[in-house]
């Protein structure tokens, strides 16, 4: 399969993944599905900004979720001391989620492997304790009251249009990806990726390149932090805790590393699989624990990859 092959057939997988957005909601019999819809694609656009940076770039981050805790407290704060208006505020976090991950990426990517995984999660847990102590600004562990996004003084606040808000970001999310992995820094991050010396000898400066991916993939995630604290209304430091990272991780690895429609299929499973879970009682967390497992299993590649090359595979 040619460059310009592959790129179309990226491109109408988004589109798939489009229509199925739009037709979806004809079959949610009650808001609470276009919440937990809402919530999958808002975490969609978080492990994308990830699987960029993982999958693309092969660097593992262990603290992803300090920028999701960055951009969910900067539409908290700046609205609360600063007077801006919400959307203002997603491109203040933007910008200093982007200024954070170029002054902390530029010492801790000079690590490799386990290093760089144990530095990006002291940097994570550094965020989380951060937000908890400073309560003056905070709210301390309680977190914060988020004021409600307002467009056009159309004031958002149901889950309906929160929904088709999510499903506009995540779609351009993917689409900014998309063009990136196909850009002559999408094929300089995959050499990087192969090797880091080979790709030094073919000219690229892998230093440069590295650090230039974490800043974009920390912008996807405060992205999705300033959706998730807009959506719920609320934000907390459990935002960014370990754990939180974690299951970016999880969305990224299950889902499939540099698989854009994996990032989507990782956080479906884990944000719509324990929903769906509840009617086994004290049992859920066991069976989500067998599930996930059995789906490494089977699917090394994650679900997406996996699934793909089977189906071509019965194809030819």
């Amino acid at each position: 399969m040619n460059v310009q092959s592959l790129k179309a057939h990226r491109f109408a997988g988004l589109t798939i993944i489009g229509a199925i957005i739009v037709l979806l909601p004809a079959f949610f019999p009650s808001a609470y599905y276009y919440r937990v819809a809402a919530l999958v694609l808002i975490f969609g656009l978080a492990a994308i900004g990830l699987n960029l940076l993982m999958g693309f770039a092969g660097q593992i981050s262990l603290g992803h979720a300090g920028f999701l805790g960055i951009g969910g407290y900067s539409v908290a704060i700046g609205p609360t001391y600063f007077g801006t208006p919400p959307w203002l505020s997603i491109l203040g976090g933007v910008a200093l989620s982007g200024l954070v991950a170029f002054f902390v990426g530029r010492p801790i990517l000079r690590l490799k492997g386990h290093y760089l995984a144990v530095a990006t999660l002291g940097f994570g847990v550094l965020v989380t304790i951060i937000l908890t102590n400073e309560a003056a600004w905070t709210g301390g562990p309680d977190g914060m009251t988020v004021p409600r996004l307002v467009l056009f003084a159309w004031r958002v606040h149901s889950a309906e249009a929160w929904y088709w808000i999510a499903a506009v970001t995540f779609l351009f999310g993917a689409m900014l990806a998309l063009n990136l992995s196909d850009s002559p820094t999408g094929r300089a991050l995959k050499a990087i990726q192969d090797s880091e010396i080979g790709s030094s000898m073919l000219g690229i400066d892998v230093a440069r390149q590295k650090l230039a991916i974490f800043v974009i993939s920390a912008i996807f995630v405060s992205v999705a932090g300033s959706c998730l604290a807009l959506f719920n209304g609320h934000v907390t430091p459990d935002v960014s805790t370990f754990l939180r990272s974690i299951e970016l991780v999880a969305m990224v690895v299950l889902g499939g590393l540099g698989s854009i429609g994996g990032s989507l299929m990782g956080a479906i499973v884990l944000v719509v699989l324990p929903q769906a879970l509840t009617v086994l009682h004290e049992y859920e967390d066991m069976a989500l624990g067998l599930i996930l497992m059995g789906s490494m299993i089977f699917l090394r590649k994650g679900i997406v990859p996996s699934l793909t090359a089977m189906i071509g595979g019965r194809r030819t």
